[in-house]
């Protein structure tokens, strides 16, 4: 994913709903770190659901919603990107889109979605983003 990454910095997840040995639901609140095109922090925050082993996302993917603040291309500001991910023991992958109108100072008319992936235990995760800047 050409030496776009991104790094968790925490992670606070609390179960919101699941009876014993089934599925489960939680919630999750995340500050992440950006390298790449995107050189910033952000926090995020997940509705994960956990399939009937309570380890993995039973092959359904997740919402979330993530307000990035720093610079994409050098433009500084912040936008907010809405989450589709999946998740497993062997990793994650997801996709993502910015939000219409999200962004601020020169992001302002920021549009574009992106993928992220990587595998279960590593620290960094890859993504992609392919945008544009509205005039």
């Amino acid at each position: 994913m050409s030496g776009n990454t991104f790094t968790m910095r925490s992670w606070e997840e609390e179960v919101v709903d699941g009876p014993d040995g089934g599925p489960r639901i939680a919630h999750v609140h995340a500050t992440l770190a950006y390298s790449g095109v995107i050189e910033g922090t952000s926090r995020c925050d997940y509705l994960l659901y956990y399939g009937g082993d309570g380890h993995d996302g039973g092959g359904t993917t997740s919402p979330g919603l993530e307000r990035i603040e720093g610079t994409v291309d050098g433009r500084r500001g912040s936008f907010v990107i809405r989450h589709e991910v999946g998740f497993d023991l062997a990793g994650v992958a997801g996709t993502w889109t910015v939000v219409a109108g999200s962004g601020t100072g020169r992001l302002a008319g920021l549009s574009g979605s992106g993928t992220l992936g990587g595998a279960f235990g590593e620290e960094s995760v890859g993504y992609t983003f392919d945008h544009r800047f509205g005039s």
